[in-house]
């Protein structure tokens, strides 16, 4: 396990705030301060996702489990064994999300529910919470940690992901904020940064 590995966990755990695939689906940290912000704004450009979609069956199968490692979350959804169609997929992880016993398994498909996971990071919907290392038979951590996974709503509680601005006064806010501390960054990549 690396030093900065480390750090991710103990920055997550012990400071106020988020981390996540929030910056041009690369990661980062967000704080509790600039959260309500970021939730306004990326919420009004990527809503909530629907049900029946396999974005909002992987959230569904999230808020009713709590959290999980990626690899938990993958396994509840059923990305599992066996190529499925996109409507077969999104059907198996829907299912998978209301089932107790049998999952269904959809092989191959590790990339794509990355994707999916990126896409529901990069829209505010999920964050890590923590990370967890595989240990050896001498019970020693080692490797690269599993991100575990949650809601911020969870975390925090709705209120931590509201704002009483507009989603533009957020995005306005957001990039003045940007623009002084990253002054050396063009307009072009704070915007490309904010999403």
């Amino acid at each position: 396990m690396s030093k900065l590995d480390e750090v991710k966990g103990e920055i997550v755990q012990e400071m106020p705030c988020m981390y996540g695939k929030f910056f041009n689906k690369k990661a980062g940290f967000i704080s509790q301060e600039w959260w309500p912000d970021f939730c306004n704004y990326r919420r009004s450009k990527f809503p909530r996702p629907d049900d029946d979609s396999i974005e909002g069956a992987i959230l569904c199968t999230l808020q009713s489990t709590g959290s999980l490692t990626t690899r938990e979350l993958r396994a509840a959804c059923g990305f599992t064994e066996n190529r499925r169609t996109k409507q077969e997929q999104s059907e198996a992880c829907f299912n998978s999300a209301l089932q107790e016993g049998g999952r269904p398994k959809v092989k191959g498909m590790r990339s794509k529910f990355d994707g999916y996971l990126t896409r529901l990071e990069m829209a505010t919907y999920i964050v890590t919470e923590d990370f967890i290392y595989p240990r050896d038979k001498h019970n020693h951590e080692y490797g690269w940690g599993w991100s575990l996974l949650n809601t911020p709503e969870d975390l925090y509680g709705r209120e931590a992901c509201q704002c009483n601005r507009t989603p533009l006064e957020s995005y306005q806010r957001i990039f003045e904020h940007l623009k002084e501390i990253l002054s050396d960054a063009s307009d072009k990549q704070i915007i490309k940064l904010i999403g």
